[in-house]
């Protein structure tokens, strides 16, 4: 395998409904291409998640084609997906979000 299938290409999304779960987001953006990741953290307080997510895909071309298109929407919401800037690997988080 080439050096780059260890690569992740992430987005970060945000505005996510409070009723979608981890599986509809891995779902939804699995049509712009290969999901690696998905990890959507939880509040332990609420026991809802916190309206955000980071979705990890294997190649740039899922990447690519989740930010262009505008708008995502889920369950009626608009969601908000930017390029992650930041490296989420080795970020410690409560362990309740969705892993791979």
């Amino acid at each position: 395998m080439a050096a780059s299938s260890k690569k992740v290409f992430e987005v970060f999304v945000s505005k996510i409904p409070w009723t979608t779960a981890g599986k509809e987001m891995r779902e939804y953006f699995g049509q712009f291409g290969p999901v690696k990741k998905c990890l959507l953290p939880f509040d332990k307080d609420t026991g809802f998640h916190r309206g955000f997510c980071w979705v990890g895909f294997t190649t740039e071309e899922g990447l690519n084609n989740a930010l262009q298109k505008d708008p995502h929407m889920l369950e009626g919401a608009k969601l908000q997906v930017q390029m992650n800037r930041r490296p989420f690997a080795g970020q410690r988080s409560n362990r309740d979000g969705e892993h791979d």
